[in-house]
């Protein structure tokens, strides 16, 4: 055991080895007997590859390098693949990263392009592609670009034939809906084929705010009739609909003010927790239905569970095991299940629960240690007490290392971790970025701030027209009240985010005095620039929400916009941003950039081609995190051994 100084110790866990670890499974769904899900690829230039695992137990990916399987529809994308098992073995279909076509394949074979390319615009995209080979189609989603503005798309639920015909003839693909609505999810067909429910929703409202479920007769000739809302509104999320065996329809509605259940309009299992959430990525599934009725569902308050709902009386039984937390994927056959579970000692794996046994197992992207779990993180969750005395949850990661510890009256140095959205949530799952720096001897304390989704639609609702206010008030109490307690060391708080958690981060360093020094990355920075035009078509009403309609206050825009804001920030910054960003493109840094031009303020800007929004490669997020700690190290006087400096402009 070593007396070493916080943020000098030394750590298994390098930033390579963390990077490495990023990402987790996605889309499963079951393809006979096997099971298909999405796995990232850090050490491929981040690509996701679609693996298989057969009914031998033995898994191998179903498509090479360079196939990269993942839609850009909405840009946050949607489930890209379908299959199903024939006599000659499986048939797939998938979407393409890189031209963003729909392609069949047959493993042995070579991938066949199904739909055209489009010089508009962002071209033709597809998400949420569904098997029909009876009528010789695939239902999806279509995302049309009609000119070169990134709000000129329109989007509806089309058919591409399997035959090829449509690969070069973007006539042959048959739209199964009118443009009637903004966003639309992919169609879920009733049991009997007859008829079809999906989402629906318009701007200025985000799908957590108000959705439309709407259900059409289909035709014999394959088209859908008679479009009707039965649920849903401009104040009611519906976030997943699908079929019971035996016809009933069932959704999850937030009408109650939390995501529930319902079977034909009525309630399920009511209670306060959610068994939905935020629909930013399209064919995310909190439940699943059992054909023997039972319903497969994900639920919970803060952390959620894997559990088996019996809709007849209401009882909900969680599956056993290490997992505490699940992920919004589902798919079921016969009686079992398969998710996507995680803990604060496992990454995200994939999960099979047998229902007639009640046993889960493991069955693909097994979590494996790295290192020796003695230097994992040990969080604790908290709820923290914040302005008019409102709760704030969050989740603290104590330095540990089981080989070090501090001198005697040392308090740690820590850092508040926001998380994007703004409207998500930070799981509590083993993550090595947060070991990373908690091995060292720096601790991180994630803030679900008001906003942040897993409590109910009221907690969700703090941040309407207050982003910039709420949020920076809820990580400035967190931050405060672990130094009030001896937590951390007052003069040594910093802050971190991503995306909206960018945003955050920025806007904390301009109008608070609580940090030394922050780490922002893909940021939001200019609302002024970011709701005229600046970002893609699915959040370019967002901020109407967040911050008010522009028409009505345009001076809240730039009164809390952090390039408005830069004489104000006095701490030294790290900014990261790939340049291929088109939600928070590079002009909102570069602008922030020139305002800062000659205040003498230390900070550094890391530019990175190839990236989009939310770094995948190996090699950025790697030099991301060491140039995140060398900050902290310059700033806090830290040890960091041989990670490389990073050079500080002022």
């Amino acid at each position: 055991m070593q007396t070493l100084a916080y943020g000098s110790w030394p750590s298994p866990i390098g930033a390579r080895l963390a990077a490495a670890h990023d990402g987790r499974p996605e889309d499963v769904g079951y393809v006979g007997d096997e099971v298909w899900w999405t796995e990232p690829r850090p050490t491929e230039g981040g690509r996701r590859t679609l693996v298989r695992r057969r009914a031998d137990g033995t898994t191998a990916p179903v498509l090479p390098a360079p196939w990269n399987v993942r839609s850009r529809v909405i840009e946050y994308g949607g489930r890209p693949w379908s299959a199903v098992m024939t006599d000659a073995g499986p048939l797939a279909v998938f979407v393409n990263f890189a031209d963003q076509r729909l392609y069949q394949y047959r493993p042995g074979g070579e991938p066949r392009p199904l739909t055209p390319l489009s010089a508009v615009g962002g071209g033709l995209r597809w998400a949420e592609p569904q098997l029909l080979p009876g009528r010789g189609e695939v239902w999806c989603v279509l995302e049309e670009f009609t000119g070169e503005g990134p709000t000129d798309v329109r989007r509806v639920l089309a058919a591409v034939p399997l035959d090829g015909s449509a690969a070069g003839d973007r006539g042959a693909v048959r739209e199964l809906t009118g443009g009637r609505h903004r966003f639309v999810t992919g169609p879920r067909l009733s049991p009997d084929g007859r008829r079809a429910a999906w989402l629906a929703w318009d701007h200025p409202r985000m799908p957590w705010d108000g959705t439309e479920l709407l259900l059409a007769d289909v035709g014999e000739d394959g088209t859908l009739r008679g479009a009707r809302t039965v649920a849903g509104g401009p104040e009611e999320s519906v976030a997943q609909v699908d079929w019971a065996a035996d016809g009933s329809l069932l959704y999850a509605s937030d009408r109650t003010g939390w995501w529930n259940l319902y079977r034909d309009g009525e309630p399920l299992c009511p209670r306060e927790e959610e068994f939905g959430g935020p629909l930013w990525k399209l064919g995310l599934r909190w439940f699943a239905p059992l054909a023997s009725g039972p319903i497969a569902v994900v639920h919970g308050r803060g952390t959620t569970a894997l559990g088996i709902l019996d809709p007849e009386t209401g009882e909900l039984v969680d599956a056993a095991g290490p997992w505490t937390e699940f992920a919004p994927a589902l798919a079921v056959s016969g009686e079992r299940v398969v998710a996507v579970g995680a803990s604060p000692r496992s990454s995200y794996e994939v999960v099979e629960l047998d229902t007639r046994t009640g046993r889960a197992r493991v069955i693909g992207a097994g979590h494996d240690d790295a290192v020796d779990p003695a230097y994992y993180p040990e969080p604790q969750m908290r709820t923290f007490t914040g302005p008019t005395g409102r709760e704030i949850h969050a989740h603290v990661y104590p330095p540990h290392n089981p080989d070090c510890v501090a001198p005697g009256g040392e308090l740690p140095p820590y850092v508040i971790w926001a998380h994007g959205g703004p409207t998500s949530r930070a799981p509590l799952v083993l993550d090595l970025e947060i070991a990373y720096f908690t091995s060292r001897g720096i601790g991180v304390a994630e803030v679900n701030y008001g906003g942040s989704t897993g409590h109910g639609r009221e907690y969700r609702n703090r941040l309407r027209e207050q982003w910039g206010v709420v949020d920076v008030e809820d990580c400035a109490a967190v931050a405060r009240a672990l130094a009030d307690e001896g937590t951390a060391d007052p003069d040594r708080l910093a802050i971190r985010g991503g995306s909206a958690g960018g945003w955050t981060t920025a806007a904390s360093l301009a109008t608070t005095d609580v940090y030394a020094c922050g780490t922002i990355s893909y940021p939001i920075l200019d609302l002024t620039g970011w709701g005229t035009g600046e970002t893609h078509d699915f959040e370019s009403r967002y901020l109407e929400t967040l911050v008010g309609p522009y028409a009505e206050v345009p001076g809240r825009y730039a009164e809390r916009s952090p390039a408005a804001q830069a004489d104000r920030i006095t701490v030294p910054f790290l900014l990261l941003q790939g340049l291929d960003d088109v939600i928070c493109p590079p002009a909102q840094c570069e602008r922030f950039l020139a305002r800062m031009a000659g205040r003498r303020v230390p900070h550094a800007y890391l530019a990175f081609e190839g990236e989009g929004h939310g770094f995948r490669r190996l090699e950025t997020m790697e030099r991301a995190l060491e140039a995140e700690l060398s900050l902290y190290a310059q700033v806090f006087r830290l040890d960091a051994g041989d990670v490389p400096v990073l050079e500080l402009t002022r």
